[in-house]
């Protein structure tokens, strides 16, 4: 089984790029929306963030904006959070290897890889990118979007640059969907992976 780490900057594109190697039969797992499961109503993370940030729930879920004010300008508080969050996923991530261990491979989304170190457990890393511009124009879109927020966000994160050094293979997002498709289909193929399906 090959693991595959998917990632890039916010608004780069990875959602779309995941859903090409669904489409070519790859399982995926989405780290991101595990969290929005969890942190939903009723979910595994609404109680031990209720504990340590209580303001941040809201009708048994998390209110992630809240819960986003609260710790995005407080390093320790970022921390506290990721201490909550990260082997949680982490568990998640086991159970769904275990529950795919006869897939040819897997991909995992995993916006941080690189400001978590965590590219070591994957055998091949696919960065998406896009230009600036094109990624500035698609994050403002978002509700909720300030340009201040996305200078936060970008302060957090690995620059694209760096990300596209460090990976096995880069996906341009800045083009035709067709386009981007033709990029998955070469890396499946360069992986063996043309009949995944």
């Amino acid at each position: 089984m090959i693991k595959i780490a998917l990632t890039g900057s916010i608004g780069m594109g990875k959602s779309t790029v995941a859903a090409m190697f669904a489409e070519a039969g790859i399982p995926v797992f989405d780290a991101d929306a595990e969290v929005r499961r969890m942190q939903g109503p009723g979910g595994s993370l609404v109680g031990p963030i209720g504990q340590r940030f209580p303001d941040s729930v809201v009708d048994g879920g998390v209110d992630r904006e809240r819960l986003s004010a609260l710790v995005l300008a407080d390093r320790d508080e970022l921390a506290a959070l990721e201490c909550i969050v990260h082997p949680a996923v982490a568990q998640a991530r086991e159970d769904f290897i275990e529950a795919n261990r006869h897939a040819p491979a897997l991909l995992f989304e995993i916006p941080l890889l690189y400001e978590t170190h965590g590219e070591r457990a994957f055998d091949k890393v696919v960065v998406v990118s896009a230009p600036a511009e094109v990624q500035r124009e698609r994050v403002m879109q978002r509700d909720g979007m300030t340009a201040a927020k996305l200078e936060g966000l970008l302060a957090r994160q690995l620059p694209d640059e760096q990300k596209r050094e460090r990976a096995d293979f880069v996906v341009d997002t800045g083009v035709s969907h067709e386009e981007t498709r033709n990029q998955v289909r070469t890396i499946l193929a360069c992986l063996g992976l043309s009949g995944a399906r």
